[in-house]
């Protein structure tokens, strides 16, 4: 037998065999579940690769953000070949192929010289990713549009593409196309599911909260009031309830900001979604934090499930954050990192949540006291301090009494199955006079128990017994200086040492950050002669 003869013996019998590997190939991919799809790919780019004899298989998908740009999602080739791009501008380096094959032609270069004039920058391009001989397939399925190409390249000498090759090769592309199309219909039917499963996780979320501030909402309903004061603060309401604007509502503590917060969130255009309300002071840090932001199962000692915090649940709702001074340092500045990004990750998640809340705070403390004072971001103020707005005291708004006082004799009468026709005007009188230091929640209760104890048609009022108004400055003052001396005390046995074994942080149940926050709060220097000693 002549050279040529064996020659063309050989070519039969590798083109047989690969037959017989097309087979194989075809069956695996049959039954392979789509979440091995792609190792399924690159083992069979190997085994092309070997039992044709060539250099390189590399499988190029459309960039789903640019459809211009072509993804190397899978490649076998050599060692200690050129690396290859992991993303190219395709029809910057492969016009005229990209062209073709976007129409579904495969393109067939025994030797690049066969290219045609008008492919010359796609000629510069083989030549500079090291290929003398390439064949290359449009991925498409099901009679869709073209999604990507497969490419089938020699390196180290060109070689000829007999047409038994080329089909063998459309057909290993078609297994690939195939195998593809059902690992993204796969990871899109996950995608749906696993948003469907969100939705439900936050439609339960908030009908639980729901339910939950169904039983907690105060009595009020809408606001009642006939004081300028009072007309004021809802006329500054109305102003900024339309914006996204972050609110942060000042007043003493029953002047009713959580329902101002319901009117602003009322005549907002997100008042299709729940109001979120919680109350920085009501939980420890922990739960505070696992609250807002929410927890993955196992992320602190009794996280039994996983649970969508109140961002999550108020997403392109508002929130409302009362009692926003007692919120540590720590959640102070991941509240800060929502705020100026919506972004947050869960109690034990690394996972960033992105979401669209608008704020609506509260406090009945002096903020930017407490900032001069060290215990509040300024920063965080800042960013609250946006539109400010201030609810006066019922003391200071007289006008607002008998209303109120009507409003909720009216709705006590329904709850308790009563009537009253007539307050005697000396009782509306003795009313107004009261300083109410517990405001427009001191009146209610003053008339729930009015109510209670009215045995006729006339409204029998029990007043309540006069306090001062004014914060009792000496207890605080006596308060701090008793801490103070006991800090001092410690940081003297404990040679100011502050940190690690046998220091003061320890000594007082404290972190060290906590500690240095009371010593600069309560004016304790360290004195020159120690040093500030920490492990």
């Amino acid at each position: 037998m002549t050279q040529s003869g064996r020659d063309l013996q050989k070519e039969l019998e590798t083109q047989l065999g690969f037959d017989i590997t097309l087979a194989e190939i075809s069956t695996g991919f049959i039954n392979m579940p789509a979440d091995q799809v792609s190792q399924g790919i690159q083992k069979t780019q190997r085994r092309v690769c070997e039992s044709l004899g060539l250099d390189r298989v590399s499988l190029w998908q459309v960039s789903e953000s640019d459809p211009e740009s072509f993804v190397l999602t899978h490649l076998h080739q050599p060692p200690d070949a050129q690396p290859a791009p992991e993303r190219i501008k395709a029809m910057e380096y492969f016009p005229w192929t990209i062209q073709k094959t976007r129409a579904g032609e495969t393109i067939v270069l025994s030797r690049l010289s066969d290219l045609p004039p008008e492919a010359a920058r796609d000629g510069e391009s083989y030549r500079a990713f090291g290929s003398k001989s390439a064949l290359v397939i449009p991925l498409s399925s099901g009679g869709g549009p073209v999604f990507g190409v497969v490419s089938f390249a020699a390196m180290r000498e060109e070689r000829e593409w007999t047409e038994m090759q080329v089909k063998q090769l459309q057909l290993v592309a078609q297994v690939f196309a195939n195998a593809l199309s059902r690992e993204k219909s796969h990871k899109n039917l996950l995608a749906a599911f696993s948003e469907i499963e969100r939705l439900k996780e936050q439609l339960e979320a908030e009908n639980i909260y729901l339910r939950e501030e169904a039983s907690l909402l105060s009595v009020h309903g809408n606001i009642v009031s006939e004081s300028a004061a009072m007309k004021s603060v809802l006329a500054q309401a109305e102003q900024v309830a339309r914006t996204d604007t972050t609110v942060l509502i000042s007043g003493e503590t029953g002047t009713g900001k959580e329902l101002l917060a319901r009117e602003i969130h009322n005549m907002s255009s997100r008042n299709e979604r729940p109001l979120v309300t919680i109350n920085c002071a009501s939980l420890p840090p922990m739960l505070i934090e696992s609250e807002l932001f929410g927890r993955e199962k196992g992320a602190y000692t009794g996280a039994m499930t996983r649970m969508a915090g109140r961002f999550e649940i108020a997403d392109g709702s508002t929130i409302f954050l009362d009692e926003i001074a007692e919120l540590s340092p720590d959640l102070q500045s991941k509240l800060l990192r929502v705020i100026e990004e919506g972004t947050f990750e869960r109690l034990g998640s690394a996972r960033t949540i992105h979401v669209n809340v608008r704020i609506i705070a509260a406090t009945n403390r002096d903020l930017s006291r407490e900032v001069q004072r060290g215990a509040f971001r300024e920063d965080l103020f800042y960013r609250l301090n946006v539109f400010p707005i201030t609810i006066p005291a019922l003391r200071e708004r007289v006008e607002d009494v008998p209303p109120l006082v009507w409003a909720f004799v009216r709705r006590f009468e329904k709850k308790m199955g009563k009537q009253i026709k007539n307050i005697p005007q000396r009782t509306i009188e003795t009313l107004q006079r009261h300083p109410w230091p517990g405001n427009v929640r001191e009146l209610r209760n003053v008339i729930e128990h009015a109510m209670i104890v009215t045995r006729g048609k006339i409204l029998d009022v029990v007043m309540p017994a006069v306090r001062s108004t004014e914060p009792s400055d000496n207890s605080n003052l006596a308060l701090e200086s008793a801490e103070r001396r006991h800090i001092l005390a410690v940081l003297k046995k404990c040679g100011w040492r502050i940190d690690g074994a046998g220091g003061a942080a320890e000594a007082l149940g404290l972190k060290r950050t906590t500690l240095h926050s009371k010593m600069k709060k309560l004016g304790i220097n360290r004195p020159p002669n120690f040093d500030d000693i920490s492990s």
